[in-house]
């Protein structure tokens, strides 16, 4: 009922305030209603009420659930009454120390109804949602709910709760004020200030070494861990309700004074709070000789600002217990079996420290502004909670422990001290007899053998005797048989221990509270997260979220919705947080191994070796403010070991916060399974992903990136400072690497960011390749790389930097098959766009090129023809172009081929280095669906444009063969692979034989470059030695051609002196 009411204050917050209240449509409706209410004439004022005529069915539906909660509160208070009134005639005794469970449960009673009460009178549209529901019910029934009338009346008399309730409470009071005096002896031992506690070493194990064995008991077990919040409830309201004993009784003033000097604020539930000193201000300022009462509440309230009976207090409190806690977790896990005989301090040290949370949770939300604000902000209450999360989680660990001891306790001690206590009574009627035997028997017959242990029906009759044994005039009065109810009290603590662990965790350590207020639960992290010592302890604060599911209530499902959302909310957000400080001092350690890894790379050893070499020669002197570079390891050489570098202070760092993983592998958050590594691994997984691709430092308007070579060992460094994390969280490092590099061999990470992959395309597609387009940059075959040209323009890098063996070898290793895959496609997709302006020239000289085919053999009709013939250059400069990229692609794919051993189809083999006859992907790449036919004597054609072509190549300079490089300075070698690979591609689709056609194009060219050698006095000769090992480096990049096959159409005497004259222009020298 409590739950259900206080869901409905949700009214008055204009987020979740109910549609049909802020309906414009309804403002009229409303304001008569809560004008008239509860007499509201639903006929005669029909034009206040059209909005409702109109939508009646809808208000009725959205209504009813509020009318049917109002409803169940005029039930329960009958039943309340009905109780109290029962109790009264009953005359029943109440003592905490005795009767525990009867007077507890009485004043729950009081306090429950109390809070239904008040938050009922906090709901301000309570008014328009009953008289709205009876409004459509009539409009709908004709007739109005019958159980309006009494809601209504209820409404009208609780507008003032306090003064209907104390009038209510006014023939309680004796039974009221007989059990809240039996706290005079409990509360006030509880309420110490932090001193006390220390000097009496409270929950203290190792205060007594002797007596560390003994099984802590007492004669008020259960009071012992009984919340002071709850009692302070009971003192603040019992005495409001009944507030006639604070005049006539010294001790109920005492008592009331003490719990009004111990805070400003009450929970009556959830995030409602009650301000204790001006609810009983106003109260009390209406009636009649109370003015020292009043006189009490302001001094109450002043000490409650200022004293040490407040805020200061609670602070010394919490840090006694986090000291307190440390200890007890410490000692248990040391000793697991203490848990048995000294389990009460466990749920002593919850419930204290419990108590101190929720006192400062619902105070640092409503702290007013006079006070001291260090009273209400405490950074260290990651250690408090983290210790009481050490503590239940010990007592679960080792339950069987604590299980077995105390069925031993029960059966071989419980069970013998009950039935001498028994037996010495000199009065036992038939019906307490008969339970008290039970009793006996149910313990004694206890064996550590048994699998389940059910003790509720003895718990049950228990109290079913407390109510008996406690009426006036009762055969067996309990207060004459103090003895009975210690024994009973007692045994009920240790049945509870071996049944009932859980429920005695949830009673004393459940925080559910922090649900309600999230506000103060993410501030209280917030400042834990920025001291260094607490960040150890953090992973306390998502492992509280797994409270909140207790907070809901089977009745209320509507609620378990909004509660998991914000449950999960919380929780993922701790963690997230947590994982990101992890991942921040993790890479930021990375990121230090690195540069000195970076040190030590061969690029920055040319200083050190220059040094050397004039070491012998007399230093210079360093000019006046320059600074010395240190040498690799001077970072190690300390003078002082006391004195922190900041690698000294991120480990430290990192152990702090990795050892909050250890709290727990796993929990539960509303039926989700929290795993808190795998945040860290997330967050690792992006952070990694982003320094990476940071790492690569691509500029796309400079043209400038990180050598694959550079990226490659500043991963390695990564990689291998990641895998110490190991040693301190139990994380898979080897599946987070390889998930981050696999996808940066991906076109996009998870994420969607650009990768390695990518910007490695972009750059040599759009630097390199551009400029070995234009001839900036040459194709080595000799070395195995690209080469910029000498020229007069600035150039922003050196080709053969980014395109060595070992460089390519690195991109290799860094982008794998996948990587070179998209690589290839994207080369392929230039490849496709030159072969389409190919045909277009080609059937642009469709005519020309078919007569050159049929009379090549004819000298006189090819000069007419090839002046005829239009884009001669045009063509050689495409295919030069496709055996550039092609070139490059073949040496990426010749590093790559040792990574991959096992490759299953041609297609993975090309992409894995492995070579092939005929590419694959080029095969795929130009396929189209135009008639083969056509395609046929387009490739043909082409062969023939080309072979003609040749000659034209002799009047560029750059033409000429560079010996030193195994190449011409303009890449036209590059044409031998682009012709042999693009014919054998073209033929393939058009399933023709590759061979016979590329034995018609080198007969073409071989007569069109010996035609070349008759004109002696033209430009043309002054390249064609250069020209004519072009013809040679054809066939020997063809699969299909053979030197026989060269020789019977051109004269290998003319190779041989090519050869001669290209290399006479070189100085051999040897040594």
């Amino acid at each position: 009922v409590c739950i259900h009411v206080h869901a409905h204050t949700t009214c008055g917050d204009p987020k979740l305030r109910p549609s049909f209240l802020t309906d414009k449509a309804m403002e009229s409706a409303i304001k008569y209603i809560n004008k008239k209410f509860p007499n509201i004439d639903y006929r005669g004022n029909i034009q206040n009420l059209t909005s409702i005529q109109r939508q009646k069915s809808e208000v009725l539906s959205n209504t009813t659930s509020y009318y049917e909660s109002f409803l169940d509160v005029i039930e329960f208070r009958d039943h309340v009454y009905e109780l109290l009134n029962t109790i009264d005639a009953c005359q029943c005794f109440f003592d905490i120390t005795t009767n525990f469970d009867f007077t507890k449960n009485y004043l729950d009673l009081i306090i429950t109804y109390t809070s239904v009460i008040i938050t009922l009178s906090r709901i301000d549209d309570k008014k328009a949602l009953v008289g709205m529901f009876n409004c459509a019910h009539e409009m709908t029934n004709g007739s109005s709910d019958p159980s309006y009338p009494r809601l209504g009346q209820m409404f009208l008399e609780y507008d003032h709760p306090w003064k209907k309730l104390t009038e209510e409470f006014g023939p309680h009071t004796k039974a009221v004020t007989t059990a809240l005096l039996s706290l005079k002896m409990v509360y006030p031992r509880r309420n110490l200030p932090a001193e006390q506690w220390r000097s009496a070493q409270l929950l203290s194990l190792l205060s007594a070494p002797a007596a560390m064995l003994d099984s802590a008991c007492c004669d008020t077990m259960a009071c012992e861990y009984l919340s002071m919040e709850t009692m302070e409830r009971w003192i603040i309201i019992g005495f409001l309700l009944c507030h006639s004993s604070l005049n006539s009784n010294q001790a109920s003033q005492e008592l009331w004074k003490m719990g009004l000097r111990s805070g400003i604020y009450l929970t009556l539930t959830r995030d409602e709070v009650l301000n204790i000193h001006k609810v009983s201000e106003d109260l009390f300022d209406n009636i009649k000789g109370y003015s020292k009462r009043i006189a009490d509440i302001k001094e109450c309230l002043t000490c409650a600002y200022f004293s040490l009976d407040s805020g200061a207090m609670h602070r010394e409190r919490r840090h006694f217990l986090r000291g307190a806690l440390k200890e007890l977790c410490k000692v248990l896990e040391d000793e697991p079996g203490l848990l048995g005989p000294k389990a009460l301090f466990v749920f002593m040290a919850l419930s204290f420290s419990r108590d101190e949370i929720l006192w400062l949770v619902r105070h640092s939300e409503n702290m007013p502004k006079l006070k001291v604000p260090e009273d209400y902000i405490d950074n260290q209450m990651a250690e408090l909670l983290y210790y009481m999360e050490k503590l239940r989680g010990l007592m679960r660990k080792y339950n069987n422990v604590v299980q077995r001891y105390h069925v031993q306790y029960l059966a071989q001690f419980d069970a013998l001290v009950l039935n001498d206590t028994i037996q010495n009574m000199y009065v036992c009627p038939e019906e307490e007899s008969v339970l008290m035997t039970s009793f006996v028997s149910t313990l004694s017959g206890l064996s550590v053998k048994q699998e389940e242990f059910d003790f509720r029906a003895l718990r049950l009759d228990w109290l079913r005797l407390q109510a008996y044994t406690s009426v006036n005039k009762a055969p067996l009065p309990l207060k004459d048989y103090p003895d009975l109810a210690k024994v009973m009290n007692l045994t009920q603590f240790h049945t509870k221990m071996v049944d009932a662990v859980e429920e005695m965790l949830y009673e004393t350590s459940e925080l559910s509270i922090f649900c309600f207020y999230p506000r103060v639960f993410e501030k209280m992290f917030t400042q834990s997260s920025e001291e260094a010592t607490m960040k150890r302890y953090l992973m306390a604060f998502p492992l509280v979220c797994s409270h909140f599911s207790q907070s809901g209530d089977p009745l209320c499902p509507e609620e378990i919705e909004s509660m998991e959302k914000r449950s999960l909310r919380l929780c993922v957000t701790f963690l997230e947080q947590i994982a990101k400080q992890t991942s921040t001092v993790v890479l930021e350690i990375c990121a230090e191994q690195r540069n000195l890894c970076d040190q030590l790379l061969p690029k920055h050893c040319a200083e050190t070796i220059s040094a050397a070499r004039y070491r012998k020669q007399k230093k210079p002197m360093p000019k006046k403010g320059e600074v010395q570079k240190e040498k690799p390891g001077a970072e190690s050489l300390r003078k002082d070991r006391t004195v922190a570098n900041n690698m000294d202070k991120l480990h430290l760092m990192l152990t702090e916060l990795c050892s909050c993983y250890s709290l727990c592998g796993d929990f539960v958050v509303f039926d989700h399974i929290v795993v808190p590594t795998e945040f860290l691994i997330s967050q690792l997984e992006t952070r990694l992903s982003e320094i990476i691709v940071r790492m690569t430092n691509y500029n796309q308007t400079t043209q400038e990136i990180t050598r694959p070579s550079d990226l490659l060992a500043g991963i390695r460094a990564y990689v291998a400072n990641l895998h110490s994390l190991s040693c301190y969280i139990n994380v898979d490092v080897t599946r987070l690497v390889k998930s981050v590099l696999l996808q940066q061999t991906q076109p996009l990470d998870s994420h969607g960011g650009q990768t390695v992959t990518t910007l490695y395309t972009n750059w040599f597609l759009e630097s390199l390749l551009r400029q070995a387009s234009n001839s900036l940059i040459v194709h080595c075959p000799t070395l195995h790389c690209f080469m910029s040209q000498v020229t007069d323009a600035e150039q922003s890098f050196r080709a053969e930097e980014f395109s060595d063996i070992s460089e390519l070898q690195a991109l290799a290793e860094l982008i794998g098959a996948y990587g070179l895959k998209f690589l290839s496609e994207n080369l392929m997709w230039h490849i496709t766009s030159q072969v389409t302006e190919l045909k277009k020239m080609v059937i642009e000289n469709m005519d020309v090129l078919v007569q050159m085919k049929n009379n090549f053999d004819k000298p006189e009709e090819m000069v007419n023809l090839k002046k005829r013939l239009t884009g001669g250059e045009n063509v050689l400069k495409r295919m030069t172009i496709i055996g550039v990229i092609l070139s490059f692609r073949a040496m990426v794919q010749e590093c790559l081929k040792d990574h991959h051993p096992l490759i299953v189809s041609n297609t993975l083999a090309s992409a894995a280095g492995l070579p092939c006859d005929i590419d694959p992907s080029l095969v795929a790449a130009i396929r189209n669906n135009t008639s083969p036919d056509e395609e046929h004597k387009l490739s043909r054609l082409l062969l023939v444009y080309i072979a003609v072509s040749l000659p034209l190549l002799a009047l560029d300079p750059n033409s000429f063969y560079n010996r030193e490089h195994g190449g011409h300075n303009n890449n036209i070698h590059c044409l031998a692979r682009a012709i042999n690979q693009l014919a054998a591609a073209m033929f393939t689709i058009q399933n023709k034989n590759i061979e016979q056609q590329l034995k018609e194009f080198l007969l073409l060219a071989s007569s069109t470059l010996l035609q070349l050698g008759q004109n002696v006095e033209r430009m043309e000769i002054k390249n064609r030695e250069s020209i004519y090992l072009l013809l040679h480096m054809i066939v020997e990049e063809s699969p299909f051609l053979s030197q026989d096959m060269l020789e019977s159409c051109f004269p290998y005497v003319l190779l041989r002196n090519a050869y001669r004259e290209v290399y006479k222009s070189f100085i051999v020298t040897l040594g």
